[in-house]
């Protein structure tokens, strides 16, 4: 299964570039059996731009959180305290394996989407163009 979450481009390239390890989130999907989630990128890139392996999911203190993915979090501690500042505690998904698609696609037109506010279950896109090399 695989969900959708709108993010920021300039964490989006950092998830792509591997320099950042968590993605953090103060309401997540219920669903447990999401193994991938599909990146779009928010204004102004608009676009889907790929996808990544859920390795984890922590559920924690957002304290604790911060102290155990701070280092690897692409994002300043300042930054991380004020999104979480209405929460006591919240959710880490950890990046594993990434896939950048090439070219990237339009939410609309690939998936009949628009933007999710949270997150949205998605299926695979009707195109085939960034589907990964069939393995042998």
């Amino acid at each position: 299964m695989k969900v959708l979450l709108s993010i920021k481009p300039e964490y989006a390239d950092m998830i792509f570039s591997g320099e950042k390890k968590y993605e953090f989130r103060r309401a997540i999907f219920k669903n447990r059996t999401v193994t991938h989630i599909v990146v779009y990128a928010s204004s102004p890139v608009r676009k889907v731009v790929g996808e990544f392996e859920v390795a984890r999911i922590i559920h924690d203190d957002v304290r604790v959180l911060w102290n155990e993915t701070g280092s690897v979090a692409g994002i300043s501690e300042g930054k991380y305290f004020d999104y979480f500042s209405d929460r006591r505690e919240g959710y880490a998904i950890q990046i594993g394996k990434t896939l950048k698609y090439e070219p990237t696609l339009s939410l609309r037109e690939e998936y009949g989407l628009a933007p999710p506010q949270s997150f949205a279950y998605v299926q695979e896109p009707t195109s085939t163009v960034c589907a990964p090399p069939a393995e042998s």
